[in-house]
């Protein structure tokens, strides 16, 4: 698998990925956030290619404090093949070089998969409550 940017042209199928993979929810409009993304740091905007096909995005940020990583997706055609770990190893090493001290991440409570694959490769869970507000809708 080939990591690289996010391109434009690579929106339809990073789409297409994101609802194979159950990501996309009704009050985040997934074409909203990934032009939320271009506007910064859209170089931590990865995807990843087999034969020219997206199979994997890991949307990968750092405020100074924290790096997060939201819409990590891989293929379920493609799964079990450490594509998920290689993405993860990509968005780790460009926040460690920005010079990130931790990653958080959110998954949602009903994904145990998820749960699963993050505390194989080494999270753990932090004991905080995640609290969010909308500034903006997406509806």
């Amino acid at each position: 698998m080939e990591i690289r940017e996010f391109l434009e042209s690579d929106e339809e199928p990073v789409l297409r990925l994101w609802n194979e993979c159950g990501l996309v929810v009704p009050w985040n409009d997934p074409h909203r956030d990934i032009l939320r993304k271009l506007k910064v740091q859209r170089e931590l905007f990865l995807v990843g290619c087999c034969d020219g096909e997206v199979v994997a995005t890991a949307m990968v940020g750092y405020n100074g404090h924290r790096g997060w990583v939201n819409y990590l997706a891989v293929s379920p055609k493609c799964r079990r093949k450490g594509y998920g770990r290689e993405m993860m190893d990509a968005a780790e090493a460009r926040l460690k070089k920005l010079g990130c001290p931790k990653i958080n991440l959110q998954v949602r409570s009903g994904n145990a998969e998820a749960v699963g694959f993050y505390e194989r490769i080494g999270y753990k869970r932090d004991d905080v409550v995640s609290f969010g507000k909308r500034l903006e809708t997406d509806d």
